[in-house]
């Protein structure tokens, strides 16, 4: 039997997740949006790439949550799409309104849901989802630092000209320009990045990954990334329904690791078919630490703003 995923959100970010899904094969895919027809029509055209791809997966579009009761996995891509010039801040108050109301549904049709988040400001949306379902902590996460870690990887993949498969990297914190790339754990091929890259030119790398969003709003200037988010969504997704018990950095809900109570940060965690099995500890030198602590603090900000603790 296929497991069932909800993809909410049918704007780029949520069709080419859908997209992705449905191409693996071992889930119906169920997209929902408000705008009536844009959810049928997209999840209409992805069902018909089935006989070419060589997938069968069920893709249908709904502008309700009936079509979505008992979903295994939720993903939540609603809400506005940055703009040039904004921060992922900038989408706070507006996005929380529909994360909170996308939320209830999802609590209300699929009670025994995994969901994981992905609309902006990410940390502070997976918050909202957390308090609004009420769900264990282990099934609301939010998708960030997988997609942190692959820009990561790629720019430094691009300044070596290797592979990005011998580049392993980790990026925690918050989802923006606080993120924290751990440059002492990165290596190629083995090998200690710092080996082999200079560190003013390492430390330009690590500032290209924190802006890596902005940069593309900018080149695009009528939309935000959506090709490297999906893929990120769905190697998350695999982790889940194929219960692989990844390790992958993702934001999670903190109750004092790394000295962060009560707030959704990015982490390293094992992701298997109960979502969130176990975060991860990797030990942090101070000026490590300290970075993190600054996220984690910009994070509580915006859950304060939001007035939902």
């Amino acid at each position: 039997m296929k497991s069932k995923i909800t993809v909410v959100g049918a704007g780029n970010v949520g069709a080419s997740v859908a997209q992705r899904l449905a191409e693996r094969g071992y889930a119906d895919i169920v997209l929902v949006d408000i705008v009536e027809g844009m959810p049928q029509g997209k999840a209409l055209d992805i069902l018909e790439s089935g006989p070419v791809l060589g997938f069968d997966s069920n893709v249908t579009g709904s502008n309700t949550y009936e079509a979505t009761a008992n979903s295994d996995v939720v993903v939540i891509t609603a809400g506005i799409a940055r703009k040039p010039g904004m921060s992922r801040d900038d989408l706070l108050l507006t996005n929380q309104k529909i994360v909170g109301g996308v939320t209830q549904e999802i609590a209300k049709h699929s009670p025994n849901a995994i969901i994981i988040v992905v609309s902006n400001p990410l940390d502070a949306m997976a918050q909202m989802a957390y308090h609004v379902s009420k769900f264990p902590k282990n099934r609301v996460m939010g998708m960030a630092g997988v997609l942190d870690t692959a820009r990561f990887r790629t720019f430094i993949a691009q300044e070596l000209k290797v592979s990005v498969d011998d580049v392993q990297a980790y990026v925690l914190g918050g989802h923006g320009d606080t993120m924290v790339p751990l440059v002492r754990y990165t290596t190629v091929g083995g090998i200690p990045v710092s080996d082999l890259i200079a560190k003013e030119r390492l430390d330009k790398i690590v500032q290209r990954a924190r802006d890596g969003g902005a940069e593309i709003v900018a080149l695009l200037k009528t939309g935000s990334a959506y090709y490297a988010p999906s893929a990120a969504v769905a190697q998350m997704v695999d982790a889940i329904i194929l219960d692989q018990k990844r390790i992958l950095p993702c934001s999670a809900y903190l109750e004092g690791e790394y000295g962060v109570k009560g707030a959704f940060v990015g982490v390293p965690v094992k992701l298997g078919k109960n979502g969130i099995e176990e975060i991860i500890k990797i030990k942090l030198m101070p000026d490590e630490q300290a970075a993190l602590d600054k996220s984690a603090k910009s994070v509580e900000e915006l859950i304060g703003v939001m007035n939902i603790r």
